[in-house]
């Protein structure tokens, strides 16, 4: 398992953590609801949503504050778990 000192990143900081699925208002709450959970105090700004041009598909990018690699990676792994998202970056 890696630590923090393995990581190129400095902890604590600001990270932005990009989701994609198919649109729709399930996906959407699943990914908050998710992060939510890891991350209790995320702001309403914190979130920006962008659909893809034909509106099938929906990119989530969400600015949050990570205290350390593995809060991040606990995230990742729930995330990429979830069958609604297809790809989390």
């Amino acid at each position: 398992m890696p630590n923090d000192k393995d990581s190129l990143l400095t902890f604590p900081c600001e990270f932005a953590i990009k989701v994609f699925g198919v649109a729709s208002d399930e996906f959407e709450t699943e990914v908050l609801s998710i992060i939510h959970k890891h991350i209790p105090n995320l702001s309403e700004n914190a979130i920006r949503t962008r659909p893809s041009k034909d509106k099938k598909y929906l990119a989530l990018t969400v600015t949050v504050f990570v205290e350390s690699q593995l809060q991040l990676d606990d995230i990742y792994r729930e995330l990429t778990s979830n069958p609604l998202v297809l790809m989390a970056l």
